[in-house]
């Protein structure tokens, strides 16, 4: 419990829902789903998870089929629309139950959850997160040696950088709901819908506490992603903070 505007606010969730995105993951989305199931397995709540099979041309389709989950298909070539998608499943499997009872986890397709990934959403959760920010691990064996030297010297492991990963994500329904829910464009709708939570003064906890293993391919299925950030940005970034650190140290010597 805790008060809000001068109210006492009941955190507790009832169901937690987890919304998948998928557009040709035959490769990567058998890991993420298994990982998914020992993830529900965890926790005490209600568990549901819903696959949005997006423009799929490969056998993701039926892979998913050989778990446990809710399934359906859009033809959109967009996360953003494809999230949305799994956001109204997870409402219409759940009528009865209050938006603020009801707990949606996001992940991606490419990516694998540890097994405490649902119970550390819920505890931030029931101790009054409306959104709950993870982190966001490479799968180092996509990366060149200087890539992974360049991610360790970016990251400090145990602390939460803030940054924002549809594959590390977990949302109240109604503080979703009031944000609009996520933008139908193809990037950064993960984003832009935490801009618009922090608008309306939804409670944001960043957490590195349940970090998720996402793929370190260098090309993704949209420009502009991860893919690209890890194949551009990141060297050149550590080579920055590298720098930074270098001058810090130099003016305290002096």
């Amino acid at each position: 419990m805790r008060r809000r505007c001068g109210h006492t606010v009941d955190n507790a969730v009832e169901v937690i829902a987890v919304v998948v995105p998928v557009h040709d993951e035959q490769d990567l989305l058998a890991d993420c789903l298994a990982s998914l199931v020992t993830a529900a397995r965890a926790v005490r709540a209600v568990t549901s998870v819903h696959v949005v099979l997006d423009a799929c041309a490969d056998d993701s389709a039926r892979i998913a089929a050989r778990f446990p989950v809710i399934t359906m298909t859009v033809d959109a070539h967009s996360v953003g629309v494809a999230r949305d998608a799994g956001v109204r499943s997870v409402l219409r499997s759940f009528p009865h139950v209050p938006p603020a009872r009801l707990w949606i986890a996001h992940t991606d397709a490419d990516s694998v959850v540890p097994a405490h990934w649902l119970s550390h959403q819920l505890a931030l959760a029931e101790a009054g997160a409306d959104v709950a920010i993870g982190t966001v691990r490479p799968d180092f064996c996509d990366l060149s040696p200087e890539q992974t030297d360049a991610w360790w010297a970016t990251h400090v492991p145990g602390v939460a950088n803030g940054h924002v990963h549809g594959a590390n994500l977990g949302t109240r329904a109604s503080a979703l709901a009031d944000a609009g829910g996520f933008p139908p464009i193809p990037l950064h709708e993960d984003v832009r819908l935490i801009e618009q939570l922090r608008m309306r003064g939804a409670m944001i906890v960043a957490s590195d506490g349940s970090w998720v293993r996402t793929s370190g391919r260098q090309y993704g299925r949209t420009d502009g992603g991860y893919a690209e950030y890890l194949r551009t940005q990141l060297i050149p970034l550590a080579a920055l903070v590298e720098g930074a650190e270098r001058q810090s140290a130099s003016e305290i010597s002096t």
